[in-house]
């Protein structure tokens, strides 16, 4: 399967090997991956060429290493959703099971900043609700939304615990979230979100802004750190639209001596 004169250099043939296992599920999540020496008697490389097809998964966050027990196949990344959707039904959608830890609730009055990404007045009321959001009970992101108490009046009385906020908001309010705006930033993780995502505390983190609007009205603003160990971002690209080239003139026949 390693071709000794292909085009790719061996390490990388190896690490295809390898991802194929994993994502055909030969190799499923938490499964050791075979030692080095079996790795070099299967596929005819030297250990130089498996230790650089492994350091490459690692580092793609596709294996994992346990000092003094091996390396393993790491979970596999979330992708940020690309529709609008909460937390509760992204996780869902994907077969995990959502959860969520309320850390906080308050009523404050928004600053210069705050009250711009809401379209209101500095000073106007602001409910702030901060939440541990889970997957199959891991940590993965803390969220800290910021809703116009105006427009959700006894908000924290209103809304179960444990419950989708998009879901509490349409049954208490009928609110349905239609439109939303989001900015994404790679950062480091401070020492409070550090500790309940259960990271180095500088690891680096997703910083998400997320404004959300219900018929024009930007209802919330969320602030969020995520984990970028277990997200990813996927983004569909688009050629930019170009004048259509005129169509090359071709002979309708080509006489034999042309052939």
């Amino acid at each position: 399967m390693i071709d000794p004169s292909g085009p790719l250099p061996k390490y990388l043939q190896l690490r295809s090997v390898l991802l194929d296992l994993i994502e055909q599920d030969r190799l499923p999540v938490d499964a050791a991956v075979p030692s080095e020496r079996e790795l070099c008697r299967t596929y005819g490389v030297s250990r130089m060429t498996v230790r650089q097809a492994v350091d490459q998964l690692v580092a793609e966050d596709r294996l994992r290493r346990i000092p003094g027990k091996g390396t393993f196949v790491a979970r596999p990344k979330v992708q940020m959703p690309k529709e609008l959707v909460s937390f509760t039904e992204d996780m869902r959608a994907r077969g995990m099971r959502p959860g969520s830890v309320d850390l906080a609730s308050r009523t404050v009055e928004a600053d210069p900043r705050l009250a711009r990404l809401l379209d209101a007045e500095p000073g106007v009321a602001v409910h702030v609700l901060e939440r541990l959001r889970l997957a199959d009970g891991e940590p993965l992101a803390v969220e800290r939304s910021h809703l116009l108490a105006s427009a959700t009046p006894g908000l924290f009385d209103r809304r179960p615990p444990d419950t989708s906020l998009f879901e509490a908001l349409e049954r208490a309010y009928g609110i349905v979230m239609d439109a939303g705006e989001q900015t994404i930033e790679a950062g480091p993780a401070d020492v409070g979100d550090a500790r309940l995502l259960e990271v180095p505390s500088g690891a680096t983190v997703f910083l998400l802004q997320q404004r959300t609007f219900s018929r024009g009205l930007c209802v919330e603003v969320a602030l969020a750190t995520y984990r970028a160990d277990r997200y990813s971002i996927h983004l569909g690209l688009d050629a930019p639209l170009r004048p259509t080239p005129p169509t090359p003139h071709l002979p309708s026949r080509v006489r034999a001596w042309e052939t």
